[in-house]
């Protein structure tokens, strides 16, 4: 059976993180997302797979281009929607397949649930069905699907993965592909709804805290690199490479910690953590519960907890993040959430700088140490 994956879209809702990579290689356990949806197809005995590139192309197939798995590249030269993305994988599609989004997390029992079925799509019951394509299933069937509705009829939504027949290509609008479906459904035919396992889709940038925390569970721990005697190590902890972890560190799994570190004395690694390559945390730091992507800098005496933390950033000695509830306003809709902070790219901050429950956008520098909260633009100067 082939697999199509779709991995052309740039993902707004999660800006700033996605202003300069495409959603499905955002990090995940220091993975793109789309190595994990690649991951379940090839323990499946998948191996056929096709995938749609778009927006910042070049992030995708640089990746596609280093894993063992061979994938076939389709350019969507310009972003008209996922019927339109999946039209451009046409040509390549031979006959009865499976569509899977690049940029959300699927497991592996979840496929074998469905990759027999000749029409069919993958379901879950979620609390915030608006967010989501809602589906309404009647007699194991789907009968019509509501692309984010503002009152949802019901909490089943739709994963965006489908089995698909290859003549259902013919039928595909310009679009999107639950406006296709609808089509097709209205017209006869029968697409059985079948109920996922593990799904998760992070639709705003604090959601990767969530699916990050879950995809830890799936690490294989090992310890390369350089680590002191006095280390303490408790739970699956992965640590890559030329790492170095200095004495008298607390490191409490699951943790997973990319290639060529620094970890300095004195430091404290909860559960729910991810760091990414070339990362260095200064001595007395505590970070938990964070995703912390490559080439970022964390000074001393720091506490980061509940935080994503993007690319190339250099946060000074006694910074801290707080966790409160707060409104934000995300593309015309108020969402609340719970969080530390979000940090874009090669954010800088001066000591003593508190984060309180706030996104703030790649390129800004804090000259003074202040309380930053809310949202907070792309190359602003904090003074």
């Amino acid at each position: 059976m082939q697999a199509v994956i779709l991995a052309a879209g740039e993902g707004t809702r999660l800006r700033p993180l996605t202003h300069g990579k495409p959603k499905a290689m955002l990090p995940v356990a220091n993975r793109p997302i789309i190595a994990h949806v690649i991951d379940s197809l090839v323990a499946n005995g998948i191996r056929d797979i096709v995938v749609v590139v778009g927006y910042r192309r070049e992030y995708v197939q640089r990746f596609l281009n280093s894993l063992d798995t061979p994938v076939t590249v389709v350019v969507q030269e310009k972003q008209l929607g996922t019927a339109h993305a999946l039209r451009a994988a046409a040509p390549e599609i031979t006959g009865d397949f499976l569509v899977l989004p690049g940029d959300n997390y699927i497991d592996t029992a979840s496929i074998a649930r469905i990759r027999g079925e000749h029409c069919a799509m993958l379901v879950k019951e979620h609390p915030s069905p608006s967010n989501f394509g809602v589906v309404v299933v009647k007699k194991g069937l789907v009968a019509e699907i509501l692309e984010k509705p503002e009152e949802a009829p019901a909490q089943t939504v739709s994963t965006g993965i489908l089995s698909l027949p290859r003549e259902s290509l013919k039928s595909l609008g310009k679009n999107e592909i639950p406006d296709a479906l609808n089509a097709l459904i209205g017209k006869g035919m029968r697409m059985k709804a079948v109920m996922a396992g593990e799904w998760m889709d992070a639709i705003y940038p604090w959601d990767l805290l969530r699916m990050n925390q879950s995809l830890l569970a799936h690490i294989t721990p090992g310890k390369a690199g350089r680590i002191a005697g006095n280390v303490s190590f408790s739970g699956p902890v992965s640590v890559g490479k030329g790492t170095t972890i200095g004495p008298n560190t607390t490191i409490t799994g699951p943790v997973v910690i990319g290639e060529d570190c620094e970890i300095a004395p004195n430091t404290c690694i909860l559960p729910g953590t991810s760091i990414g390559s070339r990362v260095g945390i200064g001595p007395f730091t505590v970070i938990g519960s964070s995703l912390v992507m490559d080439d970022t800098a964390i000074g001393s005496h720091s506490q980061v907890l509940q935080a994503v933390i993007g690319e190339g950033c250099r946060i000074a000695d006694h910074a801290s993040t707080v966790t409160t509830s707060s409104l934000f306003s995300i593309e015309g809709r108020v969402q609340k959430a719970e969080f530390g902070a979000i940090l874009g790219d090669r954010v800088s901050t001066a000591p003593f700088t508190v984060l309180r429950t706030c996104i703030v956008g790649n390129g800004v520098t804090v000259r003074e140490g202040r309380t930053l909260t809310q949202m907070v633009p792309d190359n602003t100067l904090v003074m």
